[in-house]
């Protein structure tokens, strides 16, 4: 079963604008945004996706989403690489659109709108 979510999306490359997408949350859709197997990590009402081969496939660092993480309460710093995909999260494995305090502050943070 699919789940259609607006998502935040967040390129690895500080050249590409955040966005926000409307996706259908399923496994297969968000491999292919973070670009490869998933790693998940939640904290409260969200959760972010991340490809959990990203140290062994070299892939940059994702400074915009390891600050906007850290500023969410977690220190992911060195995990976070390649592109970051936020959702909101509804109980055990249940996805929901991104929070609205998770897309404000990163439009305050990154200083632009997001890019739909």
């Amino acid at each position: 079963m699919s789940t259609t979510c607006t998502a935040l999306v967040i390129p690895v490359r500080l050249d590409e604008a955040l966005r926000t997408v409307a996706i259908d949350a399923t496994p297969d859709v968000l491999r292919e945004l973070v670009g490869g197997h998933l790693e998940s990590v939640s904290r409260g009402d969200w959760h972010v996706y991340l490809n959990a081969e990203g140290h062994s496939m070299n892939l940059p660092p994702n400074i915009r989403a390891a600050q906007l993480i850290h500023e969410a309460g977690l220190d992911l710093s060195d995990a976070t690489r390649g592109t970051a995909v936020f959702l909101g999260r509804t109980g055990p494995g249940g996805e929901a659109d991104v929070p609205e305090h998770l897309l404000r502050r990163a439009a305050e943070m990154f200083g632009s709108p997001l890019a739909a």
